[in-house]
């Protein structure tokens, strides 16, 4: 069975429970698709504090850093709006969980 699961980060404090879950997600199912999806102060956060371990599954909110004057490094996925990327992830079947 393959997991599909897609964690949010709205704060910097979740932001760093979120990669910390990713890990040992796939320490356990290692075939996971995961998804680190961060907003607010979550994406402030990644760009702020890179971790090479994890940020291949990271996605940004573009709205987020517009407010901030941020912009995302290529390597890094954005969406427009976390919210919509977040909706649209659940009505695919995705799980949702909250860092």
């Amino acid at each position: 069975m393959t997991i599909a699961l897609l964690i949010h980060a709205p704060t910097g404090a979740a932001l760093k429970r979120g990669r910390n879950n990713l890990l040992n997600l796939l320490k356990s199912e290692p075939n996971s698709k995961i998804e680190l999806v961060a907003n607010s102060e979550g994406a402030l956060q990644a760009l702020s504090t890179p971790d090479p371990e994890v940020d291949n599954f990271l996605v940004l909110c573009e709205n987020s850093l517009k407010i901030a004057n941020l912009v995302a490094p290529d390597e890094i996925r954005t969406v427009k709006a976390a919210i919509l990327h977040i909706a649209l992830r659940q009505s695919e079947g995705w799980v949702y969980f909250r860092a």
